[in-house]
């Protein structure tokens, strides 16, 4: 029998994972569109699945139960008021026209669910339309149109579970993802976590529709305190009306608010550093006496926002443990940056002391070995051209309480 969901730390012990194994939305990426869906490269399509299946294996290898998007997906949309759903949240006559619109949510009300569930993350370019302007109706936006450009975008970062939800507690939250290129997203892990029978009833932490907020922000230092990157992705309103949330929800008693640098190298919180074990963090050292926190505490109706103080100490001092122990990537500033720019920061706790971690990432490795962090290595020189690491690959649905 599965364990039920729950999520209270980032380094319990590991039960069920939701991981997407990157599929034809990476097919669509070229050198005119990579930047614009956020990749820096164009990767090896096989090879990257070769190396998600080695991830998957690493964590089932330690008795983690690995769930499918895309699995879990094409079940869904058997489920015809989900089906209707997504293709809605898919199919904006905004932007096509009220007539292929129609005609192409009529066509997509016929698809079997594995074939929906593929269109809805792969995309469908204007070359791919299944029925003719004779048979559909005139259209000036599929006449306006080359026939490689998109009718449906693509959602190459699917592969990145961690950022369109999240649990905490008992709870789910779907985010709200900042930049275009990745908000129909959540239209997918809304579908699922809304009408899949192995979510049934599940309650929600945060809505989709709220202010930006990304999971890769969002650190459960320990149970009842987060940390909240501050930065490109998520909003001080976003960070707040979680934080209001996440309160009135009795899940948290403190929340950190952290300012992080609005750039593609530190675009989430995870970047920079990613909880070990109970009481360790391993951390880009750049950071490590610069990062500071907003503490957010309830307040009556309201909540308290006391002036910043260095992250460090404030998320010891939150956690209720005489120090945080901090390991990072040595003195050595230009390695430091060349493995926080390949995700070395970016780890993934199956247990307490044990995490998964790219191998390119030798000196940091190194570091948390020397620490007494048992380092499960993965190959991710493919995986990682779309700026993210183990931790932001993975979304934990349970997790064991920590002792």
């Amino acid at each position: 029998m599965s364990p039920a969901p729950r999520v209270d730390s980032e380094v319990g012990c590991l039960r069920t994972v939701l991981l997407h194994r990157p599929g034809a939305e990476l097919t669509r990426l070229t050198p005119r569109n990579n930047d614009q869906l956020l990749f820096d490269g164009l990767p090896w399509v096989e090879r990257a699945q070769e190396e998600h299946d080695a991830f998957a294996a690493t964590l089932t290898g330690r008795g983690v139960e690995v769930l499918l998007l895309a699995v879990l997906l094409a079940e869904t949309l058997t489920d015809e008021a989900a089906r209707e759903l997504g293709i809605a949240a898919a199919v904006d006559p905004r932007r096509l026209g009220s007539s292929l619109a129609a005609a192409l949510s009529e066509y997509l009300s016929e698809v079997p669910a594995a074939d929906l569930a593929e269109v809805l993350m792969a995309g469908m370019t204007f070359d791919e339309l299944p029925f003719t302007e004779h048979t559909a109706g005139v259209s000036l936006v599929r006449r306006m149109h080359q026939g490689g450009e998109f009718v449906l975008d693509p959602l190459p970062n699917l592969l990145f579970t961690r950022d369109s939800s999240f649990w905490i507690g008992e709870r789910v939250a779907i985010t709200s993802l900042a930049l275009p290129a990745r908000r129909r997203e959540t239209s997918l892990t809304d579908l699922v976590y809304g009408h899949h029978p192995r979510f049934a009833g599940t309650a929600r932490a945060y809505g989709h529709a709220s202010a930006p907020l990304e999971g890769g922000d969002v650190l459960l230092l320990s149970p009842g305190v987060l940390a909240i990157g501050v930065g490109e992705r998520t909003t001080p309103a976003g960070a707040e009306a979680f934080a209001r949330s996440a309160f009135a929800d009795g899940l948290v008693h403190t929340v950190l608010a952290v300012p992080i640098a609005q750039q593609r190298a530190s675009m989430h919180l995870d970047t920079v550093c990613t909880m070990v074990d109970n009481d360790a963090v391993v951390m880009y050292p750049a950071v490590e006496n610069t990062l500071a926190a907003f503490i957010i505490r309830p307040d009556g109706d309201g909540v308290r926002v006391d002036d910043p103080t260095p992250f460090v100490a404030a998320a010891a001092k939150a956690m209720g443990i005489e120090a945080l122990r901090v390991i990072d990537t040595g003195l050595d500033a230009i390695t430091a940056e060349r493995e926080q720019w390949d995700d070395g920061n970016n780890t993934l706790a199956v247990a307490p002391g044990v995490v998964v971690a790219y191998e390119r990432n030798q000196r940091t490795n190194a570091r948390l070995e020397d620490a007494g962090i048992e380092v499960l290595t993965i190959a991710g020189s493919e995986l990682g051209s779309g700026r993210g690491g183990p931790r932001c690959m993975s979304c934990p649905i349970a997790r064991d309480e920590i002792q």
